[in-house]
């Protein structure tokens, strides 16, 4: 909740940024790109090192370095300072994904859809809560201030809780049920591919493929649709709100599809969930009116959250012996596509004066995801 709803809050200081430097839209969004491409890969870092070493000791030095970089931030005066202190250290703060969706699949050898649902939801109660937060923040006490608060409460709230997590259950003991009921023995962590194995066969690629879409489209999405809204004349804080709708429902989203994907299978979850988002964007094309806006904010928030689906993907493709740098694997395409489309998405905008372009790409990303998904076959350990 605390790390990728701060990132999203991104949206919020970009007109502020924007303002007090004078930057353009391509150079203010570069810095956001940066930061999915370093997230990228500390995804991949990290979850090697929660492979080794256990989450706790990940998570706890993801959180010091992720917080000292908003707080470093507050003082930028230069757009190389941006860049280091948000597109490098506060990516650290989202790259705990990764450990944290290893660790609960470990954790749960059933319904493990639903598990990450529920985390993940954190995400979506993220982007509900800290962009408002951070919009009336920023009103009152002006965009410095307002990122030392949030910076603050970002390093003390994940290194906090970091130290409450346990890596997996000893050797045989009892996991638990939905119920609440023990459902099995823990399953062997040893168990299904290494990672070389994986890299080698062709189901990683199709899988990594459509994640790198989505990367491009949900952080295309997440910074620039508050300045788009409010470029259609919409109040900064109205406008906030559509960002604030995307996270209600993204938190139910993300539970939904876990809840769903354990009943009808990943695959088929994957499927729907592209086709529903490229419906979105389809309709954001065409919304002028605030009630429009907020549509497309159900469907997308709804739709979109499909990292949460990176976990039990690869634990049903390619077991659990390297589940932590696998899904890091995975999650790099996705944080590589979220690189380019903010960015690409800002230069289409400087160059048109419009994010039509950008928005359509989008659409049309999403239902190629579709076709590829559907050559998806299982493995065979």
């Amino acid at each position: 909740m605390v790390s990728f709803g701060t990132q999203y809050s991104f949206g919020v200081f970009f007109k502020p940024i924007l303002n007090e430097f004078g930057w353009t839209r391509a150079e203010t969004s570069g810095p956001y790109s940066l930061s999915m491409i370093v997230y990228g890969v500390l995804c991949i870092v990290a979850g090697r090192l929660s492979d080794r070493f256990g989450p706790r000791l990940v998570v706890t030095l993801s959180g010091l370095i992720a917080g000292a970089g908003y707080l470093l931030m507050s003082q930028i005066s230069s757009l190389w300072q941006l860049y280091i202190f948000f597109g490098i250290m506060a990516a650290a703060g989202t790259s705990t994904y990764v450990p944290l969706a290893s660790t609960l699949t470990r954790w749960f050898g059933k319904r493990r859809g639903l598990v990450n649902g529920i985390a993940v939801s954190g995400v979506g109660l993220g982007i509900a809560i800290l962009p408002p937060i951070a919009t009336n923040l920023i009103t009152s006490y002006g965009w410095r201030t307002a990122l030392l608060i949030v910076g603050g409460a970002l390093l003390a709230s994940i290194m906090i809780t970091a130290q409450f997590l346990r890596s997996e259950p000893d050797k045989g003991e009892p996991t638990k049920a939905d119920n609440g009921k023990v459902e099995s023995k823990s399953p062997p962590s040893d168990e299904g591919f290494t990672m070389q194995k994986a890299i080698r066969t062709r189901q990683l690629w199709i899988i990594c493929i459509p994640f790198f879409f989505s990367g491009f489209f949900f952080q295309s999405a997440m910074v620039h649709i508050v300045p788009h809204v409010t470029d259609l004349g919409i109040s900064a804080i109205t406008s906030a709100s559509v960002m604030t709708v995307i996270g209600v429902i993204g938190t139910t989203g993300r539970i939904s599809m876990g809840y769903i994907s354990d009943r009808i299978g990943n695959k088929a979850m994957l499927i729907i969930s592209f086709a529903l988002v490229s419906v979105s964007f389809w309709e954001l094309l065409i919304a002028k009116e605030l009630w429009m806006l907020y549509l497309f904010a159900v469907l997308f928030g709804f739709f979109s959250g499909i990292g949460v689906l990176v976990s039990p993907v690869a634990a049903e493709y390619f077991g659990l012996q390297s589940l932590g740098v696998i899904s890091g694997i995975v999650t790099f395409a996705w944080a590589i596509g979220g690189a380019i489309g903010p960015t690409a998405a800002g230069n289409i905008f400087d160059v048109s004066n419009s994010y039509f372009t950008a928005f359509t790409l989008s659409a049309i990303l999403s239902l190629i995801a579709v076709i590829i998904l559907l050559q998806l076959k299982p493995t065979h350990h």
